[in-house]
């Protein structure tokens, strides 16, 4: 099988990244504003390298740090999506998707497109009419919370509450689903998590989590979720980072994140597995300076997980998939 080959072809699609943090004029504490247009060593993605890993189309979170929630969270979402928009401005070789489409589109000619997903439901501010809005800024998805707890549910890192959705976040979901807007219920609760998965009536997502039953860490998901999950219509897109791939440091590696699509695809199907590489969301490079520790050391590196697949004896069609093309059917059904 010529890995290779299939890589080259394929549309591509990663369906987290927190780049935009560090592209910003005010970069998140840690951060070091960066050069989007420019190959550079610092993180994980800029467009240089997201070329060199044949990625189509990578989703950017619009991330809503702490110091801005609640009250200034619709500001800070709106300070990112100018960033964007000023990305986009500057070069025509990096373009916006909005539905299946425009990634299809961006393929064929050559170009790499991104998607716009906000990460902390704050942003909307308790207001349909602010999701609304930000829709029409071209966000086609949004993770309802982060780690806290929010008016619209549980995110992971609540401990005590135990409660799923609130009626906000009822309304909220619902109204996603009128309009075509993905949820995203990765760094939600377990009883947000079957909330959502109650009151869902189209494929909801979990952008970049991975599983529980290989690593413990509580953003990951049970074979239950992912069963849930895949009986809505969604996809998992598992995530590189260190602690979701196994509890053991020493464990990471590439091969494990794959023993992670392998068990999606044991419990699942093949069709709800993705990618979700959280790339420039942790620290690089992956797992530190050794290089056993590494998954991946940057986003130009992704050729290497398809010659893993192929290692393994995934088909061409279930290659494809993986590689982007369940992404690109929820896109389809959910976005247009």
């Amino acid at each position: 099988m010529d890995a290779q080959r299939i890589h080259r072809e394929s549309i591509i699609i990663d369906a987290h990244c927190d780049t935009l943090l560090s592209l910003m004029d005010r970069p998140w504490p840690g951060y070091v504003k960066r050069d989007f247009f420019t190959r550079g060593d610092r993180g994980h993605i800029d467009l240089p390298r997201l070329k060199e890993g044949g990625v189509t189309c990578q989703v950017m979170a619009v991330y809503i740090e702490p110091q801005y929630k609640p009250v200034r969270s619709a500001r800070r979402a709106m300070e990112m999506l100018d960033t964007f928009y000023s990305l986009v401005d500057e070069s025509e070789d990096f373009t916006l998707a909005t539905c299946a489409r425009d990634i299809e589109e961006a393929k064929a000619a050559g170009k790499t497109c991104a998607l716009l997903s906000i990460e902390g439901g704050e942003a909307v501010e308790g207001s349909l009419a602010l999701l609304r809005g930000f829709y029409r800024l071209g966000v086609r998805a949004m993770g309802l919370t982060w780690n806290q707890r929010n008016d619209i549910a549980d995110g992971v890192g609540e401990k005590s509450a135990g409660s799923g959705l609130t009626d906000f976040g009822v309304s909220l979901v619902k109204e996603m689903e009128r309009i075509g807007m993905l949820v995203d219920v990765s760094h939600l609760s377990d009883s947000s998590f079957w909330a959502v998965a109650k009151v869902a009536e189209r494929p909801f997502i979990a952008s970049h989590s991975n599983c529980r039953a290989l690593a413990s860490h509580p953003r990951n998901l049970t074979d239950e979720q992912i069963e849930a999950i895949a009986k809505k219509g969604g996809v998992i897109g598992v995530v590189y980072c260190p602690a979701f791939v196994d509890d053991s440091p020493e464990n990471v590696s590439l091969k494990r994140l794959c023993d992670h699509i392998d068990h999606i695809k044991s419990v699942a199907g093949i069709d709800h597995v993705g990618l979700g590489s959280d790339f420039d969301g942790f620290g690089s490079p992956l797992g530190g300076p050794d290089a056993a520790k590494v998954v991946l050391k940057d986003v130009s590196e992704l050729p290497k997980l398809t010659e893993e697949l192929a290692s393994r004896g995934y088909t061409e069609e279930e290659i494809r998939k993986v590689l982007g093309g369940n992404w690109l059917r929820v896109y389809r059904e959910v976005l247009g």
